[in-house]
C-alpha cells in the first residue's frame, strides 16, 4: 500500500511546479503532446492500440456500486458497462467521504496526481477510445483527449491544492492581556468538501471536458459520480478504473470516484442531479440541458459550459493570407464541432483594407473559402483536420443551413466529415446568426461599420453568450474598442491571429476556458472562483496553556 501523504512526497515536485505554472500564466506542459517513439518509447504505441482492441465487443472490467445490468450505448465499440443505480451510486459516495476528507489537500493531491501519472502512461490507449468514440483524428485525440486534458486535470490539481491550503491547518492564536498572561488558543482548519460531486461527460470532449471538474471537486474533498455522454463512454470509463486502481492502492474506498452510465433516454444526468445529497454539478453540452440544470439543480453548485456565438470582428489586416489561413483552419479543425469554433464574422460594408488591396465583404467571404479549399485540397489529409461528424444533429443543421440565400462557399462531403459551409448574411439577419448552428457553419455578417460591428459583437455575446473572440485590425483605436466591449460582454479576446495559435485553441496553465462572465459558461477552467465552491473551510479551536 501507498499512503496519500506518500503519494504526495512522489509527486511533490510536479506539484509544486504546476502550482507555480498557473500563477506565472507562461507556457508549460508536463505531458508531452507528440506521439512520437522519441518521446514515449517503441513500445508505448501497439501496446496501446492492443490494449485499447482488447475491451472492444467485451464487458469492461470496473465495479460499479449496485449494478445488475449492463449497457452498451456506443456506435462501433460494443463495449458494455455495468449499470449502477443512481441512489447505490450516491449512497456509495457519501459512505466514501470521510476517509477522503481525513486524506487532507496534500493526499488527495497526490493521489489525483498519480491517477494522472497512469492515465498518462496509458495515453496511446485513450487516444484510440477518443478517437473511436468522437471521431476526432487520432493526432488531434492523442492531444485533446489525451496530453492536453491531462494538462488541464494536473492545472484544476494545482489551484485546488493551492485554494484548499490558503488557510494554515494549524495556528496558535495569542492575545494580550493587561496584567497578565495572553490569552492562548491552539486553532485547527480543515477543507471540507460540499458533498458528492457529479460530472456529465460530453460526446466531442470527454475527458478535456470532464478532468477539470472531477479533480477540482477531488482534491477539495469530494467523492465523483462520473457521468458519461452515452457516445462517448470509454475515455471516461477507464479514467474511473484508473482513479479506482489508486484509490485501493492507496487504502481508501474506490468508491470516492464510481461510473454512472445509462441507456439512451434513461435520464440519469437530471435524476443525479437534483439528488438532495448531490452537491456540486459539472457539465458541458447544449444550452437546453445547460440552463435545466441552473434552474433545477437548486440543492448544488452547477458548473456548466455551454453553447455559444463565438465571433470575429473583421476590420482590417496587413497579412490578408495569414488571416485566410488561420481563420480556415479554426473553421476546419474537427469540423467546427467545437465549442470555441468561430459562427459569426462581422464584416463592414464598406469593406476591408488589407496588404492585398480593399476587399468587399463579398470578396472576403470568396477569399475565406478559397482557403478553406486550399487548406482541404488533399482529401487524405483534410481528413486529418476535418476528423468525422459526430451525430446527426450536426448533418441536420449542415443541411438546414444549407438552404439559406447567400451559400459563399456550399459544405462538402469528405470520407465522414464535412467541409465548412459558409453563408453570407445581412445585419438584419438577427434570427438567424443568433442562433447557435453547433458544427462546420459560420456567416459572414455584413454590418454598416466597424463601429456596428463591435456594437453587434458586444450585444449578442452578453445576451446569448461566447467561449471565444477574435479582432483584426491595424487601427490601434480599434483593437481598444473591441478590448473595451470584449470586457463589457464578459469573453475572452484574441487578437490578429495570422500564425501557428489559433483562436480555438487554449493553452493549460495560461488560457483560461470560459469566463463566467456571459451565458455560454458559469466559470472559468481553472481560476480559483472555479475551486472555492466545492469546500468549506471549518475550524476548531481549543485552551493552551
Amino acid at each position: 500500500m501507498t499512503t496519500p501523504a506518500e503519494f504526495y512526497q512522489r509527486h511533490r515536485e510536479l506539484l509544486d511546479r504546476a502550482i507555480e505554472a498557473a500563477a506565472a500564466r507562461d507556457y508549460w506542459s508536463a505531458y508531452p503532446e507528440s506521439p512520437s517513439k522519441s518521446v514515449y518509447g517503441e513500445e508505448a504505441a501497439p501496446a496501446g492500440e492492443a490494449a485499447f482492441q482488447a475491451l472492444l465487443g467485451a464487458e469492461f472490467p470496473i465495479e460499479v456500486p449496485g449494478a445488475t445490468t449492463t449497457v452498451s450505448t456506443e456506435p462501433g465499440a460494443h463495449v458494455s458497462y455495468p449499470k449502477g443505480d443512481p441512489g447505490d451510486l450516491v449512497a456509495a459516495a457519501r459512505a466514501a467521504t470521510p476517509g477522503w476528507r481525513a486524506a487532507g489537500p496534500q493526499g488527495r493531491a497526490g493521489v489525483a496526481a498519480e491517477i494522472l501519472r497512469r492515465i498518462n502512461a496509458r495515453i496511446f490507449e485513450m487516444a484510440h477510445a477518443v478517437q473511436l468514440t468522437t471521431g476526432q483524428a487520432f493526432v488531434m485525440a492523442f492531444q485533446a483527449g489525451g496530453a492536453h486534458a491531462q494538462d488541464r486535470g494536473l492545472e484544476a490539481v494545482a489551484v485546488a491544492l493551492a485554494e484548499s491550503t490558503r488557510i494554515p491547518a494549524a495556528a496558535q492564536w495569542a492575545k494580550p492581556q493587561r496584567g497578565g498572561d495572553p490569552l492562548r488558543l491552539e486553532k485547527t482548519s480543515t477543507a471540507v468538501g460540499r458533498g458528492v460531486a457529479l460530472v456529465i461527460g460530453c460526446t466531442t470532449f470527454p475527458t478535456w471536458n470532464s478532468y477539470p471538474g472531477l479533480f477540482a471537486s477531488l482534491v477539495t474533498g469530494n467523492p465523483v459520480i462520473v457521468k458519461p455522454h452515452p457516445g462517448a463512454v470509454l475515455p471516461l470509463a477507464i479514467t474511473v478504473q484508473i482513479a479506482r486502481e489508486v484509490l485501493t492502492e492507496a487504502g481508501l474506498d474506490p468508491n470516492v470516484v464510481t461510473l454512472a452510465v445509462e441507456e439512451r433516454g434513461d435520464g440519469i444526468a437530471a435524476t443525479l442531479a437534483t439528488h438532495p445529497d448531490v452537491r456540486i454539478v459539472d457539465f458541458t453540452g447544449s444550452s437546453e440541458f445547460g440552463n435545466w440544470l441552473e434552474a433545477n439543480a437548486r440543492q448544488a453548485v452547477v458548473y456548466t459550459e455551454k453553447a455559444g456565438l463565438n465571433t470575429v470582428i473583421v476590420d482590417s489586416t496587413d497579412d490578408y493570407k495569414g488571416m485566410l489561413r488561420n481563420l480556415a483552419f479554426s473553421l476546419s479543425l474537427y469540423s467546427g464541432q467545437m465549442c470555441t469554433t468561430p459562427q459569426n464574422l462581422l464584416v463592414p460594408a464598406t469593406g476591408i483594407d488589407t496588404d492585398a488591396g480593399h476587399k468587399s465583404p463579398a470578396e472576403f467571404g470568396a477569399d475565406l473559402g478559397a482557403a478553406v479549399d486550399k487548406l482541404l485540397g488533399d482529401p487524405q489529409r483534410a481528413v486529418g483536420t476535418l476528423g468525422a461528424i459526430v451525430n446527426d444533429g450536426v448533418l441536420a443543421r449542415l443541411t438546414e443551413a444549407g438552404t439559406l440565400p447567400g451559400v459563399l462557399h456550399p459544405s462538402q462531403e469528405i470520407e465522414s466529415s464535412r467541409t465548412p459551409l459558409i453563408v453570407r448574411l445581412d445585419v438584419a439577419d438577427e434570427k438567424v446568426y443568433t442562433r447557435e448552428w453547433f458544427g462546420p457553419i459560420s456567416f459572414v455578417i455584413t454590418t454598416a461599420s466597424t463601429a456596428e460591428s463591435i456594437s453587434i459583437f458586444e450585444q449578442t455575446v452578453g445576451h446569448h453568450g461566447a467561449l471565444t473572440a477574435l479582432v483584426h485590425s491595424t487601427s490601434d483605436d480599434i483593437l481598444e474598442q473591441a478590448r473595451n466591449a470584449a470586457l463589457d460582454a464578459g469573453v475572452h479576446l484574441s487578437e490578429n491571429l495570422t500564425g501557428g495559435v489559433f483562436v480555438n485553441q487554449t493553452a493549460a496553465f495560461s488560457d483560461l476556458h470560459g469566463t463566467g462572465a456571459n451565458p455560454a459558461a458559469t466559470a472559468s477552467l481553472s481560476d480559483a472562483a472555479y475551486i472555492t465552491g466545492r469546500f468549506y473551510t471549518l475550524q476548531s479551536r481549543r485552551h493552551v496553556s
